[in-house]
């Protein structure tokens, strides 16, 4: 089952339990807002799933684009947070012309992209990116990059010094970082965020 078919058929239950801003970690927020929230422009939200992010920009008065692979995701954002800037499609292909972008939020949607496809994906994303555009990116810390059991479908860990190196190999340059350990009490996996911007 592919990523799109996968959480289509959860998406309900996902919805239910990650689409609010009120899941979000505080620090997080705090960081997505303190990057993205101050540019002029565009700032795209890649892998969008249900919206929420995408609301909570466009609701601090940012030009926020939402684009997902699910189509349950991108229906739900329409209807519950009245978004008509979502798009289905995916981070490999984005309908958007070079240079166009003025922010990326990329929150845990490049988990499911393979060692093999993930460097493809970061060229694409600078791609539409203007200058010294910033980029967020969420993700699952790890010792090696590998694979693990996600709950929906198989996604992959990174240790932060590799997805940074990636990143400088696709013309990011890494600006913040921020770690958050695994908490064995919640049974919750260690976190991780990088702070880039277009070279």
């Amino acid at each position: 089952m592919g990523v799109e078919e996968a959480y289509a058929a959860v998406a309900d239950r996902y919805v239910e339990l990650f689409g609010s801003v009120d899941h979000v970690h505080p620090d997080d927020v705090d960081l997505i807002d303190r990057h993205l929230t101050i540019r002029v422009g565009t700032v795209l939200d890649v892998g969008c799933g249900p919206g929420h992010l995408t609301a909570h920009l466009i609701a601090r008065d940012v030009t926020a684009l939402g684009l997902d692979r699910t189509r349950a995701f991108v229906k739900h954002g329409r209807s519950s947070f009245g978004l008509d800037r979502l798009l289905v499609a995916t981070v490999q292909r984005l309908p958007i012309r070079a240079a166009s972008v003025d922010g990326i939020l990329a929150w845990y949607s490049l988990i499911h992209l393979s060692p093999h496809e993930i460097d493809g994906a970061l060229a694409e994303l600078r791609r539409i990116a203007t200058p010294g555009a910033p980029m967020v990116v969420g993700f699952f810390d790890g010792d090696e990059v590998g694979e693990f059991d996600h709950r929906v479908t198989a996604a992959y860990r990174w240790p932060v010094d590799e997805l940074s190196w990636r990143l400088a190999t696709a013309g990011w340059t890494e600006t913040e970082r921020r770690r958050r350990p695994a908490d064995p009490s919640t049974g919750s996996r260690a976190h991780a965020a990088l702070v880039v911007s277009a070279s």
